[in-house]
């Protein structure tokens, strides 16, 4: 995920990218991973529990990011459309990404 952005700060093309934008790469992967260890963690001792326990840790991401992206515009000086993409770019992976490893784990789980 860090691959692309990094491409373009070394190849000259940082007016890509939000000064904040390792910054909130931060806040969103953190955000993914404590969302994926509730969600593998509660599986395991809750296993009834784990559709509403998924969709409740989803929604507390999705807020979390709205409201920490809604302080960091209100802070700073950024470009929006860049701003936009930016966000969209690591939500959207991360949000991905999440699904991924959690319908790997329920296929995993299907086998046994």
């Amino acid at each position: 995920m860090a691959a692309g952005p990094l491409c373009l700060k070394y190849t000259g093309n940082q007016n890509w990218l939000v000064s904040q934008f390792w910054l909130m790469f931060c806040f969103i992967s953190f955000l993914t991973l404590a969302t994926l260890i509730a969600v593998l963690i509660s599986q395991s001792l809750i296993p009834d529990f784990y559709a509403q326990i998924f969709m409740g840790a989803t929604v507390f991401k999705m807020l979390a990011c709205l409201v920490f992206m809604l302080v960091l515009v209100l802070k700073t000086k950024v470009d929006k459309p860049v701003f936009v993409a930016d966000f969209f770019y690591l939500y959207f992976l991360n949000t991905g990404f999440e699904v991924y490893v959690l319908l790997r784990n329920l296929r995993n789980q299907n086998l046994k």
